[in-house]
């Protein structure tokens, strides 16, 4: 079934689109014009659940923080791929559990190269 379409069927969601982001800006617009506007030091303050600002908020952060989070999102994104194979086992045969063997291997022995280089070693 071959369908072409004209310009004239996209009108009613050009319409609803600029009639929402009219809405968006108006509101913005409209708000900010009633709005109160009193400021104060303590207002001003950066607010995080009641806990005073103490120090800078530039301080550096240690970048083994940055690997342990790149790690785990690297072994969690892995582990999503097993959920697949888990739910196909049976139509995968015995092929699809070798791979999947194959996979395990391969993923171990990159959690035993960072291991051996001591990625998750927090005190030196």
């Amino acid at each position: 079934m071959n369908t072409t379409y004209l310009p004239s069927d996209f009108l009613p969601i050009v319409v609803q689109l600029g009639l929402a982001l009219a809405f968006i800006v108006g509101t913005m617009i409209v708000t900010h014009l009633i709005g109160p506007s009193r400021k104060s030091g303590l207002k001003d303050d950066p607010f995080e659940c009641g806990i005073e600002v103490k120090g800078n908020a530039r301080t550096p952060i240690s970048v083994k923080y940055f690997l342990v989070a790149i790690l785990f999102v690297l072994f969690d994104v892995e582990v999503i791929f097993m959920y697949p194979w888990a739910v196909n086992f049976r139509q995968l045969g015995l092929l699809g559990f070798i791979e999947m063997l194959l996979f395990m291997a391969l993923l171990l022995a990159g959690f035993y190269y960072i291991i051996r280089k001591g990625v998750l070693k927090w005190e030196e």
